[in-house]
């Protein structure tokens, strides 16, 4: 069975996003080298230094499922039913988007975080899930249904905005140590969840 993970790019000050939900110069590190990243989506490019296209590949090439937020899902616009990670996704939601079915073949509706683990789990197999919605992330930490956090780290300051991580339900919440790649733009971060 393959691990449950976060991944997020984050301000230095801990955001995900500005308060209106754009992220800014967060994803510069997607367009900052040489390496072309390939995705099934074709309106996504990543062109990454070497250090992030390992990462890169580290985080999509495993992922057999992807779980975000309706608010991310409504953002992307279903990301056109094909998700930079060529995975699947699954969306918490307490309701499916009308036409869902039809518009995202490939993406599946659930109402609760664990569930949509549940469910993401089931559709990856013994491959990784990925949590790509802060929120989400924050709730499954709460429930202990994350194995990893990554975070790819970027040398901008928002000052205020949406935040990767919000105050855990149970108190602290303790990581092993990091796994650290330094690439142009972002350093990013991998810390497995200590059981």
């Amino acid at each position: 069975m393959g691990k449950v993970f976060t991944h997020m790019t984050m301000s230095l000050d801990g955001f995900v996003a500005d308060p209106h939900d754009r992220i800014g110069e967060l994803f510069e590190w997607y367009e900052a080298g040489e390496v072309t990243v390939p995705n099934p989506n074709e309106t996504v490019e990543f062109r990454v230094d070497a250090a992030g296209a390992r990462v890169l590949r580290e985080l999509t090439e495993n992922c057999g499922a992807v779980v975000a937020g309706r608010r991310l899902f409504d953002i992307a616009d279903g990301w056109g039913d094909k998700h930079p990670a060529g995975a699947p996704v699954v969306v918490v939601t307490h309701r499916a988007p009308e036409g869902a079915a039809e518009r995202w073949p490939t993406t599946t509706f659930v109402s609760g975080v664990e569930a949509a683990i549940t469910r993401a789990r089931g559709i990856a197999g013994d491959q990784d899930v990925s949590i790509a919605s802060s929120t989400i992330a924050q709730q499954a930490l709460d429930l202990g249904l994350v194995d990893e956090v990554c975070v790819s780290l970027v040398p901008v300051l928002f000052g205020e905005g949406v935040p990767y991580f919000a105050k855990p339900a149970a108190g602290h919440l303790l990581l092993d140590d990091p796994i650290v790649v330094q690439g142009r733009r972002a350093l990013h971060l991998r810390y497995p969840v200590r059981r």
